[in-house]
């Protein structure tokens, strides 16, 4: 009972702290709100407290002739600058009232700003030529707009949870489109016998909302939102009414419809721009269900496939090698060292056998590693169990910033497993300060990564970017880290600390033996430098497209290879750490605690230099706190990956070792 009223206790707690973070837009749990059309039937409980009850109808989302359907904006972003801002730092046409949607933890943490807009029109009633605002941007708001335009920044926008794309069609016609997030603002061009370059603004929206309609009733689903921008100088034809005057550009009466940019709208000081939209509606066959998976289609798709394809085979051909090699060593070794025993020649031990009385013996900083394996731990289990979670479909691509929710909540409570971890390795290395420990498990990492962070973040707030995490969730963070996490660690330690130790296959000699010269490539360096280039080529394909995902704002999903190549991170890991342990053994070399650490860890140094190859020819980032932000976050990833491939590797090499110690006869 005590354990359940704990864990409900910790539940709450982080609830509460997650809609204090929200303030006045609200967040909510991945899966427990998600955004629904207008339509649909949603009863809740009148209750003030953090919780409240909803029953959704099971029609969610069927949408009926002339609904309104409302488009909502979200942030503003460039791959050349890699700064969000709010949609309304620009000067667009703005509603009476500007409403802030819902956002969960990780759509703050992204920089989503979700609002409402103009542009709202009815299910299944096209319309052309419809005027949104007439402005007049001053001298510095068209600074501003030419300045986004420079930076090539694009319009998010949002219509039943759909993201607006701009379908690109291929040089090859049979290959499937290939869809843009998001609308540039605008574009640089010249006028026809002029050199000087201008900034035309997309000015002219034509939208495409495709629908599936159900095949009993009426009734119609939302499956893709689609939009050609277009840039036009219009000339109103007579006296301004507002939304009602006609234009001599544009007039569905006459037939006169935007269909290209031959007289585009230039950007200046004072200069009036006037908002326009076509909308039109098509029946498609594809069903609401199947709707994002045309989104989610690589661009270079086959490429993509026979890629990992062909560096599973290699590692696994690798692996396999090596694990036959060790196999057959191993066990040529130990019928050798067990047979000698009952010969004369017995005391003449060679190889690994003749450092059995050191090899347990505990190492420098000990307490150092025992904080880095626990957190390694913890790293682990946070992304195994969002992969699973990722494969079974728990984490849809429609819930935005769902993925970066569930890993910081998970990463909260497998602070358990880390304290659990920890102090399993500070007991068997005899240590008594478990609690020196345990505080460093809980706060090394995270520190390190959240004093980066706020660096970074206060180098975004320096840009007025809304990508700037606010106060209010930067607390939530801290609230999650000191009200949960910690608190878990410290149990997790206690009840490791509290088990008896492991015991060791072999005694360890009270005083140390010398270890001999060793052969350069058995340099400590060297061999870790080595160990890292197998693990690192193991994920370095995916990482390419994980990489373009984040940086080049596309869509990601092939959870399930993804989760393959993890598995084969862990063997490849397990596999060159074990070999060059043994290496290291049979030359007389006893210290292999760190080493086996920092032989898979030091993959991440690939992984950073990667990042950089990455940096200066994929992107095209020319403004300085932009590469500042770039190299800070790839700094953070790698340093999670250093402590991810390391425990990996170290706990391959401590079952090894006492594996083989414990398999042959010593005195």
């Amino acid at each position: 009972m005590a354990t359940n009223s704990a864990v409900m206790v910790l539940l709450l707690l982080a609830a509460a702290v997650l809609a204090c973070a929200g303030g006045a837009r609200g967040f909510y749990l991945p899966g427990v709100a998600p955004p629904i059309s207008e339509r649909s039937l949603l009863l809740c409980s009148s209750s003030s407290s953090v919780f409240r009850f909803c029953v959704f109808a099971s029609w969610v989302g069927l949408l009926i002739s002339k609904d309104p359907l409302a488009v909502k904006v979200n942030q503003l972003s460039s791959i050349k600058t890699q700064l969000p801002y709010s949609y309304y730092s620009l000067p667009f046409c703005k509603p009476g009232t500007i409403v802030d949607s819902a956002e969960n933890l990780g759509e703050v943490l992204r920089g989503d700003r979700i609002e409402n807009s103009l542009y709202v029109f009815e299910m299944m009633e096209p319309r052309l030529c419809q005027i949104v605002c007439k402005i007049a941007p001053n001298e510095d708001e068209a600074k501003d707009l030419k300045e986004k335009i420079e930076d090539e920044y694009r319009i998010n926008m949002i219509l039943d949870n759909l993201p607006l794309v701009v379908p690109i069609k291929r040089l090859d016609q049979e290959a499937p489109t290939v869809y843009q997030q998001g609308v540039h603002i605008g574009i640089k061009g010249q006028y026809s016998g002029s050199k000087e370059e201008k900034h035309f603004i997309h000015n002219h929206f034509t939208f495409l909302v495709k629908y599936h309609k159900d095949a009993n009733t009426d009734l119609a689903r939302i499956v893709a939102f689609e939009v050609k921008p277009y840039s036009i100088k219009h000339e109103p034809d007579g006296d301004w009414r507002g939304n009602a005057t006609p234009l001599k550009t544009c007039d569905p009466h006459s037939r006169r419809l935007v269909v290209d940019s031959d007289s585009p709208q230039e950007v200046d000081g004072n200069k009036e721009i006037i908002f326009t939209y076509d909308v039109n509606f098509e029946e498609s066959p594809i069903k609401w269900a199947s709707r994002w998976d045309t989104y989610l289609l690589m661009a270079d798709d086959q490429i993509h496939w026979f890629s990992i394809v062909n560096s599973l085979m290699i590692v696994l051909f690798l692996s396999g090698m090596v694990a036959m090699i060790m196999l057959r060593t191993l066990y040529r070794d130990i019928n050798k060292y067990n047979q000698l025993e009952d010969q004369e020649d017995a005391q003449e031990e060679t190889g690994w056998k003749l450092v059995h009385g050191d090899v347990f013996r505990p190492p420098a900083n000990a307490d150092l590693l025992c904080v880095y394996v626990g957190t390694g731990v913890q790293f682990f289990g946070m992304l195994l169990v969002t992969l699973l979670f990722a494969i079974l479909g728990l984490l849809s691509p429609s819930n935005r910033g769902g993925l970066m929710t569930a890993m910081l909540l998970l990463w909260v409570f497998m602070g358990l497993f880390a304290g659990y971890a920890s102090s399993r390795l500070y007991r068997m290395f005899k240590g008594s300060e478990w609690k020196n420990v345990t505080i460093k498990t809980a706060l090394m990492f995270p520190g390190i990564v959240f004093a980066i962070f706020f660096i970074l973040n206060a180098l975004i707030w320096g840009e007025k970017s809304s990508g700037a995490v606010p106060f209010t969730t930067m607390f939530a963070l801290v609230l999650l880290w000191f009200g949960i996490s910690v608190p878990l660690v410290f149990v997790g330690s206690y009840l490791g600390f509290k088990k008896p130790a492991m015991e060791d296959p072999v005694r360890t000699n009270k005083i140390p033996r010398s270890i001999p010269e060793q052969p350069w490539y058995m340099n400590p360096v060297v061999s870790v430098l080595i160990g890292g280039i197998l693990p690192f080529g193991a994920v370095f394909i995916e990482l390419f497209f994980i990489l373009t995902s984040i940086w080049l704002h596309q869509f990601y999903y092939i959870f399930g290879f993804l989760f393959l190549v993890f598995v084969i991170l862990i063997l490849t890991c397990a596999e060159i750490t074990i070999v060059l342990c043994y290496f290291q053994l049979c030359g007389e070399d006893y210290q292999w605690w760190w080493r086996s650490y920092l032989t898979s860890g030091s993959s991440a140094l690939y992984l950073f230099l990667y990042a950089t190859f990455y940096f200066f020819t994929k992107l095209e980032i020319t403004k300085t706190v932009s590469g500042v932000l770039y190299f800070g976050y790839m700094l953070i990833a790698s340093y999670a990956f250093f402590v991810l491939t390391g425990t990996i590797g170290f706990y391959a090499c401590f079952w090894f070792t006492r594996l083989i110690y414990s398999s042959v006869k010593i005195d």
